[in-house]
């Protein structure tokens, strides 16, 4: 979907703040492949040896520097912060 409207501001926005399934599977996903690329972690690992389970404490504790990006039908788009979000 391409975006060729603008970037909603917070008090505009449309979506609930909620994170959703394919959101979650997408941010777990590119998380773990840059931990085993060795990206820093923001998050003490307590024995965890899989990317995937440090990936998901991250974004369990909210210290994913990551940002979502919600396309609306009219080419608006919408960005959330993962400390804006319910997860």
């Amino acid at each position: 979907m391409d975006k060729t409207g603008r970037c909603l501001h917070k008090d505009e926005r449309i979506y609930s703040n909620r994170l959703t399934t394919y959101a979650k599977a997408r941010l777990l996903g590119t998380t773990a492949l840059q931990i085993d690329n060795d990206a820093p972690i923001f998050v003490d690992v307590d024995g965890e040896t899989s990317s995937y389970e440090i990936a998901l404490k991250e974004l369990m504790e909210k210290k994913l520097p990551l940002i979502v990006e919600r396309v609306l039908p009219n080419g608006d788009w919408e960005l959330w912060s993962i400390d804006e979000l319910v997860i």
